[in-house]
């Protein structure tokens, strides 16, 4: 299990991000992108407290938690150091907590969210729709199948989609699943795709992400 960090420096903050960087770039220009399009979201769950403005001076802008009690307390010790985005499982009962602290939501999948969404929700928030593009049962995600439906009941902008691909021993694994969710994707005109964690991150580009989730290869 993967414990919180201690001692992270500005600096070693800014390698790691400069590394990534140099992926992203190398990755999208096998696919023919522009590295430009795909944005790093600094995933911060084992980041402790004390530790995040270390992330703010290495020069990471975009911070994703997966906890809505932690993003509480992070948004009012560092709410001006970064855009803030809620990457976890959303629980409906804590939409209301969160939606005036994030500019996106990926993980929006369920009615009761959507239901909340449509009486707390800002003008301004964004959110993507999970999709369990492998059909894993007992897995979080709208079914491809569904997602039509899906769409026409949320009541706030959807600016894409986002999944999580099933557990793999090797990157290349995934990038059947993620092709499938840049399918979804385009026959739909949704353009934000987030997709791709620190083990997978450079494939996810290759097939399209938008948004990349990036945490231990940030703050080891």
């Amino acid at each position: 299990m993967t414990q919180p960090v201690d001692g992270l420096t500005a600096e070693r903050v800014r390698a790691n991000l400069a590394e990534v960087r140099a992926r992203i770039a190398a990755a999208a220009a096998r696919a023919g992108r522009d590295a430009d399009e795909v944005e790093i979201v600094a995933a911060v769950k084992y980041v402790p407290l004390q530790q995040l403005g270390a992330l703010a001076e290495g020069g990471v802008t975009v911070a994703g938690e997966n906890r809505a009690q932690d993003l509480l307390v992070k948004v009012q010790r560092y709410g001006d150091a970064f855009t803030w985005d809620f990457i976890g499982h959303l629980q409906s009962r804590k939409v209301k907590q969160i939606a005036p602290h994030v500019r996106l939501i990926h993980s929006v999948c369920t009615d009761s969210v959507l239901e909340q969404l449509r009486r707390h929700a800002p003008a301004d928030l964004r959110v993507l729709v999970e999709v369990n593009v492998a059909g894993e049962q007992g897995k979080s995600g709208v079914a491809p199948a569904s997602l039509d439906a899906f769409l026409d009941r949320c009541p706030v902008p959807v600016a894409g989609l986002m999944t999580m691909p099933p557990l793999a021993p090797e990157a290349q694994d995934s990038r059947r699943w993620f092709a499938a969710l840049r399918e979804l994707g385009a026959r739909r005109d949704l353009t934000a795709l987030s997709m791709g964690t620190t083990q997978d991150y450079e494939v996810a580009v290759e097939e399209g992400a938008t948004l990349v989730r990036i945490g231990t290869r940030l703050i080891s």
